[in-house]
């Protein structure tokens, strides 16, 4: 069995390409859905992230304040290494 890695920019086609591929049998894993599965409320994840950066990374409903994680993550580097740790 062949693995095969679709990268690319934003708006580069991977989701076009990778539909392409799904509809000729290929089995394939999007990497942006995995990310939001791992923290979708009342995961483990989930739970750490808000136990690290507080409950003000969560909506209201308890799901996760995307948003409000990137500005804190993308203005301290050191907080997105401890993310990408707990996440990847």
């Amino acid at each position: 069995m062949a693995v095969v890695g679709l990268t690319g920019g934003i708006g580069s086609g991977k989701s076009t390409v990778a539909r392409l591929f799904g509809a000729l049998g290929v089995h394939w894993v999007d990497a942006d859905d995995v990310a939001r599965e791992v923290v979708e409320p009342g995961t483990p994840a989930l739970e750490k992230v808000a136990e690290h950066f507080g409950q003000e990374i969560l909506l209201p409903g308890g799901g996760l304040d995307r948003a409000a994680l990137r500005r804190i993550v993308f203005d301290a580097p050191e907080e997105r290494t401890w993310l990408e740790g707990l996440l990847h």
